[in-house]
């Protein structure tokens, strides 16, 4: 399996990223439940679904700067 590209992230909409980012620490949790209950895991799948995550909150963290210059730049005006 492909690591997801950054791109695709950012070609959501906000709701989509929140509904992703929480859909992907739920996988983390299910994968640390199994992996603490000796259930077989593949350990690959740890680092892809990090890696996932942190591309979805830096898309979120990019957009909540970019809301944020842009309110600061109407207010100056």
């Amino acid at each position: 399996m492909a690591l997801p590209k950054v791109a695709d992230a950012r070609k959501l909409s906000n709701e989509e990223l929140e509904q992703a980012i929480i859909a992907v620490k739920r996988e983390l949790f299910d994968l640390r439940l199994k992996k603490a209950t000796r259930q077989s895991v593949q350990p690959h799948q740890f680092g892809h679904a990090k890696h996932h995550l942190g591309q979805l909150m830096t898309v979120e963290h990019e957009r909540q700067l970019a809301n944020s210059s842009n309110s600061n730049s109407a207010g100056e005006a």
